[in-house]
């Protein structure tokens, strides 16, 4: 399956990358040239996506939910499932900034970089990202299940990420965002979801 080894791709390009670089510069998000590679990066992912898809939208989900009220309900109690589990996770076994995204401090001067930072993390990774896994990769692999569907698709875009300590944690979001797909069968509120948790992960580090 196509989907399955562009994941498996981003997934050992994520760790190779890990292990051969380490975890980013605190800076990172102060810098003009992350939000460029982003942008570009991801890019390059939602071509793939489209193409494997064959640009097929419903595969995609890309359409609004059952109900609207009952999509942003069900992001509100998510919301507040998933900052449950990791408050209750990082007090055991304290992962820290393992990915190494968020600044230890504010700098004043590289706010108009950081803004722009936030929005390509906001917006455009959301986007792509529920649409390569909640939407595509959530569609191929229902047919087996609704239950392993949430639950394979949450460990790869955990694993996606290259991280280990923090793995539980993110694994565990995307099977929460992959949860929202199948009550509402749109990655629309996804995007909501996961847009939502980067900002106020954004705005928290430098506060």
């Amino acid at each position: 399956m196509a989907w399955l080894v562009l994941v498996g791709l981003l997934i050992a390009l994520a760790y190779g990358s890990r292990a051969a670089s380490g975890k980013p510069s605190p800076q990172v998000l102060y810098e003009w040239s992350t939000a460029v590679g982003g942008l570009v990066q991801d890019a390059i992912l939602l071509f793939l996506v489209l193409v494997i898809a064959g640009f097929d939208r419903q595969l995609l989900a890309w359409r609004a939910p059952r109900s609207w009220p009952a999509a942003l309900k069900l992001v509100a109690v998510v919301l507040v499932a998933t900052y449950a589990f990791e408050i209750v996770y990082s007090a055991v076994v304290h992962p820290g900034n393992e990915q190494g995204l968020t600044p230890s401090h504010w700098e004043p001067s590289h706010a108009a970089a950081y803004a722009v930072n936030g929005l390509v993390i906001c917006l455009w990774v959301p986007f792509v990202e529920e649409t390569t896994y909640r939407g595509l990769g959530y569609s191929l692999l229902a047919p087996f299940g609704q239950a392993p569907a949430i639950l394979t698709v949450g460990i790869l875009f955990g694993l996606s990420h290259g991280l280990l300590v923090t793995l539980p944690v993110i694994a565990a979001f995307g099977c929460i965002l992959a949860y929202v797909r199948s009550k509402t069968d749109s990655v629309v509120p996804g995007m909501l979801l996961h847009g939502t948790f980067n900002l106020i992960a954004l705005v928290f580090a430098v506060l």
